[in-house]
């Protein structure tokens, strides 16, 4: 649930520009736990159910876990993506970020429940878990007055953070592990904890022999290298919790998760002392047994013929959108998305299995990669971009690979070609809402057919061949779920009565298609338990069986009369296939292990939490109205510090104020240097920053840093300095984002340029104006480590002003990276240059300055410093200058190298990252006289350091050599731990 979070944070941001009309448009509710905030008008209608949600789900947390939160948890609705999803955190304040989209039902991996009352119950038990507190932990929330955010600033809150909130640096499977399994039976059953589709991942683990992971291995490779990324932590997590369960007892379980007195503060520690054995041991145990578990499943399904199958294509292709047939061509469209590869629409070849990329899918969303529609008759395709935000329409030439932006942020998906009118349907999401669109030729607007109530969704629809009917899947605010076909006729007339339906319970219906003679619909569901292929009869509303597999078929496409084209689960992702599409007599159901725990120890089923409808909300209001931000505003934390200023230590105070959202954020940081060899004017350092939306102010008196204590560069500034700034998104359509960025800084009292170390001037004032405009468009594929291709430059420029004499330089930088056959493994041409019209290239602020590394011993800034424009390994920081340059360079990143089981589960390696580079830069292009030639050829490997499970760093080594003309080859080694990523 990490990318719904940047989502509403770059919301926000976007929100942040429309400074002061923004705080209108933000209203709250609250209680005496609760601060609900979100936008009105819009959201108005859905604020009190969630604020019901809330308070149903915590007065269960109050029971289960003891749990009284400190302060109040903020609840921020938004509508910034398309799809429903959820963030939590505990640090600093408690806070939820909230999405308020229909939920993604793709192949069931979530349940069909009302949205906010499954959000609020599985986010609440996040905020219970790693909130709940010991004396102890309460002692240093008291001494730091609050929750402790690790910052890279200050490597020391990392401590700091452990100290206030233990829990919160366990591993992301811990966490998500004990909410699947509560929230699952807080929902009655409901729930991950009982879900068919983890039930066939690890039913298929067995079957295929594939590996499982241990607790180490999931996090340093298992969640890198399979297509599910991070969903793998909810299946592990919520596996092993429910084995725990089941084997031990829930109340077992809920002693290990809960913080409390007599507990320890590491996850490990406390499950050795409730279990009386290594987390290790239990975990291999688990495995042993599971193994045992869906080889009795497998038994089960064999007891009736298994469906045969002829696989299509000879590998796996991670997760797959809608597949379409070209007959004529012998080829099957569709969209993957697997490590490796960036996700694209590409073209199975039915002759020989080979697949053909045709583009790359612009921010792809996990399981269904996109939308996908196919009109045969002009051999067009269409489909989705901006999968996880606000979805927008193309069309393309699967021949070319051209594509043509039709609609912009259409929110529309689910898309279908109707081949009588020529025109596309699809499914629009705004504001909660269901929509069904429709989008005549030539599909530059939609037209609204029917919004379905709060809380009712449709899905997965397809239109019969003749273009009069159409079928979906629709589930309503009480989990059941049916298989709808209306007419089109009656559609267009406002009348959504189905002519023909059938109830699949609290199963889900997907993907449901027409015959090519309309007389049958093929879609799958998990209706016995496995995922089937079922074909409905629209003239008898029968629903019969066409498949019993061991694992799951999806996404039927029928090919003739008697064939169907299915994708067959695999542990690498899905594989197209052929099955017979033949009715079948039995099926074989399965054991669920839910249903073990519930029938073992019924306790669970009283933690059932009921309907939010009955929470008395009007009597627990406390305040109603707009949100103001300022208002809001409170301390959060302070805390001792150490700083490096020049070759001094210093120690002191750091104090932090932020609002809950974040909008405003503020930070005192004093320090004393008691070293005698410092004048007494710089043994003190002061810094105050404020951040307000898109503006910055800071005051610095010599300033300090923590890493001018670690290495060779140094950022400390004798003097005072008081800035101003402004840094305004002006596109953001990920991956695609332009930024402007402009500084104001005057300096006083200095004894160096602010921007070189080492270079010393006369003047000892300045004004700095910076300004910076850069836009990126970078791409990468599944468990990338690192970007692996795409675009990006910035100009930029720098203008200081001493005592009457104006230096101004401007600059421009260009990044252009190509992916090559080999995994993750991307070639880039990085190219710099910059102009300044000083006539003095004696004076300093004349000049550009280049060299080094410029990583520090422990650093916190970009570990491929390298890649910057006045970086220059194989020569010392700033010894080359020149008032104007041009710079190049190739790069190669080679093939990550990853880690299974190097470390504990506290500290252990990831992954090493080599890349080779090679520059080439010119100074004084204008000048023969002082014109400098310089090279440099070097390499650097990144090592991922994961640290108390959810904090990563990384250790870097680098080597470059320098050359230039009539100078013998000048080496440079560089070693740098990076703190926080």
């Amino acid at each position: 649930m990490q990318r719904p979070t940047a989502i509403a944070f770059l919301g926000l941001l976007g929100l942040g520009s429309l400074v002061p009309p923004a705080a209108a448009q933000l209203a709250v509710l609250e209680t005496q736990d609760l601060r609900l905030i979100y936008f009105t008008p819009s959201e108005s209608f859905l604020a009190p159910h969630v604020a019901r949600c809330f308070e149903n789900s915590l007065g269960f947390q109050r029971k289960l876990f003891d749990y009284r939160p400190a302060g109040k948890v903020t609840v921020l609705l938004n509508d910034f993506a398309d799809f429903g999803n959820a963030s939590a955190g505990v640090t600093p304040t408690n806070n939820l970020s909230v999405q308020i989209a229909p939920l993604n039902f793709a192949y069931e991996r979530m349940p069909a429940n009302e949205n906010m009352n499954w959000t609020l119950n599985h986010e609440l038990v996040h905020i219970a878990a790693a909130d709940r507190t010991t004396a102890g932990d309460r002692f240093f929330r008291g001494l730091f007055q609050g929750k402790v955010l690790a910052t890279a600033e200050q490597p020391e809150t990392i401590l700091y953070y452990y100290l206030t909130t233990p829990r919160a640096l366990a591993p992301r499977w811990y966490q998500e592990g004990i909410a699947v399994f509560v929230e699952t039976w807080m929902a009655g059953g409901r729930g991950r904890a009982q879900s068919p589709y983890d039930e066939m991942i690890l039913r298929s683990m067995v079957k295929d022999g594939s590996r499982f992971y241990d607790p180490l291995g999931l996090v340093s490779e298992g969640t890198k290298v399979d297509f599910k990324a991070e969903a793998t932590s909810y299946l592990y997590g919520g596996r092993f919790m429910s084995y725990l369960a089941y084997t031990y007892s829930p109340e077992t379980l809920m002693r290990w998760v809960t913080r409390g007195p007599g507990t320890k503060a590491h996850y490990a520690s406390q499950f050795a002392q409730v279990y009386g054995k290594p987390l290790k041991q239990a975990w291999q145990e688990w495995v042993a047994w599971e193994q045992q578990f869906q080889q009795a499943n497998l038994e089960g399904i064999r007891a009736y013929p298994t469906t045969p199958y002829v696989d299509l294509a000879p590998q796996a292709l991670g997760a797959v959108s809608r597949a379409y047939l070209d007959a004529p061509r012998q080829k099957l469209y569709a969209a993957f998305n697997y490590p490796g590869i960036v996700a694209h629409v590409g073209a199975i070849s039915l002759k020989d299995g080979s697949v053909q990329k045709i583009r790359d899918v612009k921010d792809p969303e996990h399981y269904i990669v996109t939308s996908l529609a196919y009109d045969p008759g002009t051999r067009t395709l269409f489909y989705t971009t901006d999968n996880y935000a606000y979805r927008d329409l193309l069309s393309l030439d699967p021949d070319t690979g051209r594509a043509q932006l039709l609609i912009k942020d259409a929110r529309i998906g689910d898309l279908v070609f109707d081949g009588a009118s020529r025109s596309l349907w699809g499914v629009r999401h705004f504001n909660g809402s269901t929509t069904l669109v429709r989008i005549p030729f030539p599909y530059h607007e939609w037209k609204q057919v029917h919004t379905w109530p709060y809380g009712e969704a449709i899905f997965d629809i397809d239109v019969s061949p003749d273009g009069q009917l159409l079928s979906s899947s629709h589930s309503d605010i009480s989990g059941r779920s049916s298989l709808r076909v209306m007419r089109i006729e009656s559609l267009l007339a406002g009348d959504v009565t189905p002519v023909a339906s059938f109830d699949f319970g609290p199963a889900l219906p997907s993907n449901f298609v027409f015959s090519p003679d309309a007389k049958y619909l093929y879609g799958s569901s998990y209706y016995t338990g496995v995922s089937n292929i079922f074909r409905y009869e629209l003239a008898t509303q029968k629903l019969e069986a066409v498949s019993n597999t061991e694992t799951g078929f999806f996404r039927p496409l029928p090919r003739s009369s008697d064939s169907l084209v299915v994708f067959r689960y695999t542990g690498e992702g899905f594989v197209a296939s052929s099955i017979e599409a033949k009715p079948l007599q039995d099926v074989s159901a399965i054991t669920f292990l839910g249903e073990r725990i519930a029938e073992k120890y019924p306790v669970v089923k009283d933690w059932s939490v009921g309907s939010p409808a009955a929470v008395p909300l009007e009597s627990l209001i406390t305040h109603e109205g707009h949100y103001n931000t300022l208002e809001g505003v409170r301390l959060e934390s302070l805390y001792p510090v150490v700083q490096g200023y020049k070759d001094s230590a210093s120690v002191g105070l750091r104090v932090n104020f932020s609002d809950p959202l974040l909008f405003n954020r503020a930070s005192l940081t004093a320090s004393y240097s008691p070293d005698d060899s410092l004048p007494t004017s710089e043994r003190y350092h002061v810094r105050a920053e404020y951040q307000r939306h898109d503006w910055t102010a800071g005051f610095q008196r010599n300033g300090a840093d923590f890493y001018d204590l670690v290495g060779p560069t140094k950022t400390s500034l004798k003097g005072w300095a008081l800035g101003l700034g402004y840094n305004r998104l002006l596109v953001y359509d990920a991956p695609r984002r332009l930024d402007l960025k402009a500084e104001v800084t005057y300096y006083a009292d200095l004894d160096r340029v602010p921007d070189y170390q080492g270079v010393e001037t006369n003047f000892t004032e300045e004004l700095a104006t910076r300004v910076r405009l850069r836009y990126q468009d970078y791409r990468h594929s599944l468990g990338n480590v690192d970007e692996e291709k795409g675009l990006g430059w910035e100009a930029g420029f720098l203008g200081d002003r001493v005592t009457g004499d104006v230096f101004p330089k401007g600059y421009a930088n260009l990044d252009l990276g190509l992916a090559l056959p080999l995994k993750h493994s991307s070639v880039w041409l990085r190219g710099s240059s910059g102009w300044g019209p000083g006539s003095d290239r004696q004076e300093p602020f004349a000049n550009f300055y280049f060299g080094g590394f410029r990583n520090n011993w422990v650093d916190h800034g970009n570990e491929k410093r390298y890649r910057e424009a006045n970086s220059f390994p194989g020569f010392e920081i700033n010894e080359i200058s020149g008032t104007n340059y041009a710079k190049g360079m190739v790069e190669w990143n080679l093939p990550p190298v990853l880690f299974r089981s190097a470390g504990t589960p506290d500290c252990y390696l990831t992954w090493a990252r080599p890349a080779l580079f090679a520059t080439a830069l010119v100074t004084n292009v204008d000048d023969a006289a002082l014109r400098r030639t310089v090279a440099n050829l070097g390499g650097q490997v990144d090592f991922r350091l994961g640290v108390l499970s959810r904090l990563e760093l990384t250790l870097s080594a680098g080597y470059a050599a320098g050359f230039e003309s009539g100078r013998p080859p000048r080496h440079q080694g560089m070693l740098s731990l990076k703190i926080l990523r």
